[in-house]
């Protein structure tokens, strides 16, 4: 087995650097260091949380269309990243005051998670479950295999 400690960073390509870098610091990112966007290098960000993005760019293609989680077609490759927060109330407050909106929720046994996009269509979803380990999210045999119908 690998040693794995934790997720270093998770790495998003973006189109334009302004526009993502302020919507990541809307959500509490702060900007650690841009290497070198326009030559494909991240710039880095980091929450207090210690979640740490590499926003890489730019994107080249002039359509962008990030259609893993919004079609029935399904293609291999990562299709979100997935952050728990303490109040999925506060966050909502928070995602109109800020105009974010919502594309898609779900609950699941005491799970509840709501879904956003930032400005290039990446996805974002945000749990709200009790305690540290999210045990509620694990189907057991008894479970419905459609539990998740609803992602987006």
């Amino acid at each position: 087995m690998i040693a794995i400690i934790k997720i270093d960073h998770i790495g998003i390509r973006v189109k334009e650097k302004e526009r993502a870098i302020g919507f990541y610091g809307k959500l509490g990112f702060n900007l650690v260091a841009d290497t070198g966007f326009e030559k494909g290098h991240p710039i880095m960000m980091e929450h207090p949380s210690g979640v740490v993005l590499n926003l890489l760019g730019p994107s080249t293609e002039e359509k962008d269309e990030n259609i893993l989680m919004d079609t029935n077609r399904k293609h291999a490759g990562y299709t979100h990243m997935a952050l728990k927060v303490e109040s999925l109330s506060d966050l909502e407050a928070f995602l109109q005051d800020n105009e974010i909106e919502i594309t898609g929720r779900f609950s699941f046994k005491d799970m509840s998670a709501l879904f956003v996009r930032d400005p290039d269509r990446n996805v974002i979803e945000f749990d709200e479950y009790p305690g540290e380990n999210p045990g509620s999210r694990l189907l057991s045999a008894d479970d419905e295999i459609n539990a998740y119908d609803s992602h987006p």
